[in-house]
């Protein structure tokens, strides 16, 4: 978040790279944002163009994937020390993670959000150049061993009906829609894992809102992959 060094997701701002060439004769710095940032934005972005997110609420649910290997080894470990009924071992995240779920990890700052949840709002904010859309997020570690999975409220400056909002996400670079009503399929964790494309379902108009004014979306991503690894390629791609 330091001025001066970008925060890129390709799909989403390549023009932050604008004017950084590889054998520039001097270092640049380009940072890769948090995982849960580029999930969400992978899905948000596209709508956000056509109708101006003005307000964003977003609940994650993150994988031990997150946190590394050595978490997703204490949650396997953990699984099984609680179906053999045994204490389990809490040395990662200090309480039980198997079949639990709790606050995300990260140190909880002054105003009552951690440092995880403030990462999504500052983030967006730089990554849309837009100091002013209000963001809000809550985060939370789910016992699922890759990807993560969000809950994503929108209020839009300009109507967006769900039927527009699906054909935008069809043609999104990145995203593949899955949002099959009749059979109550919509994005897991499990079909994301170890696939570059971030997957959005369960697109909705918010009631709550007047008119086309909200959806309510839901998106899952491979946080080692387009969270993390493959962004980082892409970027270094769009240097050569």
């Amino acid at each position: 978040m330091e001025e001066g060094i970008p925060l890129v997701i390709p799909e989403v701002n390549p023009e932050a790279m604008e004017g950084i060439k590889v054998g520039m004769g001097k270092g640049a710095l380009i940072a890769n944002p948090n995982c849960s940032t580029i999930i969400c934005l992978m899905a948000v972005t596209p709508l956000h163009k056509h109708a101006k997110v003005q307000r964003m609420v977003v609940s994650t649910y993150q994988a031990a994937s997150g946190a590394g290997a050595a978490a997703m080894e204490e949650l396997e470990l953990q699984t099984r020390e609680v179906l053999e009924g045994k204490p389990p071992t809490c040395d990662i995240f200090k309480q039980q993670y198997a079949f639990n779920l709790f606050s995300h990890n990260a140190p909880i700052l002054s105003n009552g959000y951690n440092e995880e949840e403030m990462k999504l709002v500052k983030e967006t904010r730089k990554i849309w150049n837009d100091m002013n859309v209000k963001v809000t997020a809550t985060c939370i570690r789910v016992p699922v061993m890759r990807a993560h999975a969000e809950s994503v409220n929108l209020q839009f400056q300009q109507p967006l009906d769900e039927d527009t909002a699906k054909d935008i996400l069809k043609s999104a670079p990145g995203v593949v829609v899955i949002d099959d009503r009749a059979s109550n399929h919509f994005p897991t964790p499990l079909e994301v894992s170890n696939k570059d494309n971030v997957a959005v379902g369960r697109i909705r108009r918010d009631l709550s809102q007047d008119g086309n004014q909200g959806l309510d979306i839901f998106v899952c991503g491979d946080q080692i992959r387009k969270g993390a690894a493959l962004n980082a390629i892409q970027i270094a791609e769009m240097l050569l």
